[in-house]
């Protein structure tokens, strides 16, 4: 009996901790594409995105809006400057990754 509880709570930690590195994860993603959107260099962007990251959530983590992934995807095709059917492609398999 001790082992299946001490297995139930170590299997529990572990997934709140995966979910909880998801969120974060996603956050600086969000962040590093709303940056790039606004061009932000040097102390500015790092204040920007000190303040993005520690930006309280006030609910939990939901799935990426499509509008979210847009940002983000277009951010990363900026920085590739990636250009006709280059970017076409890209912006395909981003925008359907999970």
């Amino acid at each position: 009996m001790k082992v299946w509880m001490t297995t139930l709570v170590l299997a529990c930690t572990l997934a709140a901790g995966h979910s909880y590195a998801g969120a974060q994860q996603e956050k600086m993603k969000t962040c590093n594409a709303d940056a790039k959107t606004k061009d932000l260099k040097g102390d500015e962007r790092k204040k920007f995105m000190s303040e993005c990251l520690s930006a309280k959530t006030e609910e939990p983590a939901k799935p990426v809006k499509q509008q979210d992934k847009m940002k983000t995807c277009n951010a990363d095709a900026k920085t590739k400057d990636l250009k006709g059917d280059e970017r076409k492609k890209f912006m395909s398999e981003c925008l359907s990754a999970k």
